[in-house]
């Protein structure tokens, strides 16, 4: 049997290079590429020194640690015991998806029980298996293996800094408390132009059960005319009167837009353990879905959690 050594050092040298790239984008590190390159070269030079058999002993599992090891020292260096360890998990984690998604991948494209049985062999009365992989399949595998990898690590992220701004909101209009998720957006810098009021967004279906069935469609439809129209002329308006403001705003396109705003009696942001009251703000409605996933129903403004009345929750 023919080894092609040339080539199995490279197809290691570009797989470990991947794991230790992937491991440093984890770990938000970007390791040098003389560092990286050293790393990726020890690592397939160990593999290839495991095909020799005067060389049996380097299978051995503490073997196999201290090039692991090695490799991370050389790629990332030590800067603290925990930080060390924080890259060698990475590494392994990585390394296990990679080669789980592989195996998987593989049996998965089998079309066939006499595939499988073909790579099954019986030795003694043992049963091992055997896997065969060319350099153009454990590439291109690697690179879509890696791609979902880097998708979900990233959607992982964007999750966990989503949920660090996700606040616990109570609504206290006209006698009633309702509850919903808001977004703390520190982008949002909404106010009522002629009493320098912040607006919070709130999806109307929060508060659909309070206010009239006829004036809730009209914001889902967005038809700011008829909304007008409806607070004019619907009897069950009157006593929304006093709380009613039109709040004027610039769209995606920079033009002039208007939004239905009340004012509540009181709204409450709970956030890290803090409660925060604001007497002072208006409740813009939104008539769609603020949030993809219904992870939030309502964006709260940032002027709500500075100046305000706080305690701890």
């Amino acid at each position: 049997m023919a080894i092609y050594a040339d080539i199995i050092f490279l197809r290691e040298l570009l797989v470990d290079g991947i794991i230790l790239l992937l491991t440093g984008w984890v770990r938000g590190v970007r390791p040098k590429p003389w560092r990286l390159l050293t790393a990726s070269a020890l690592g397939a030079m160990y593999t290839l020194a495991m095909l020799i058999p005067s060389l049996g002993g380097m299978y051995h599992i503490l073997i196999k640690l201290f090039i692991s090891f090695l490799m991370i020292y050389i790629s990332f260096g030590y800067y603290s015991l925990q930080t060390y360890l924080r890259d060698l998990i990475s590494f392994y984690l990585i390394s296990f998806v990679l080669a789980g998604g592989l195996l998987g991948i593989y049996y998965m494209l089998m079309s066939s029980s006499q595939q499988v049985w073909a790579n099954l062999i019986f030795i003694g009365g043992e049963v091992t298996t055997k896997l065969q992989m060319g350099t153009f399949y454990l590439i291109v595998c690697s690179m879509v293996i890696i791609y979902l990898w880097m998708n979900f690590v990233r959607s992982k992220r964007k999750q966990q800094l989503m949920e660090q701004h996700i606040a616990d909101v109570e609504l206290h209009l006209a006698g009633q408390v309702t509850h919903c998720h808001g977004l703390i957006d520190t982008g949002n810098q909404l106010y009522d132009p002629l009493t320098k009021t912040p607006v919070m967004i709130v999806e109307v279906n929060q508060l659909a059960h309070l206010l009239p069935f006829a004036l809730v469609e009209q914001l889902k439809q967005g038809d700011m005319n008829r909304v007008l129209s409806t607070i004019t002329e619907h009897e069950d308006m009157e006593k929304w009167q006093d709380r009613i403001r039109i709040v004027p705003y610039r769209g995606v396109n920079r033009n002039a837009q208007f939004m239905l705003a009340l004012r509540p009696d009181l709204v409450r942001v709970k956030h890290n353990e803090i409660v925060y009251d604001a007497a002072k703000v208006l409740i813009g409605f939104d008539g769609g879905q603020l949030s993809a996933d219904g992870s939030y129903q309502a964006i709260v403004h940032p002027s709500l959690m500075i100046n305000q009345t706080s305690s701890v929750g």
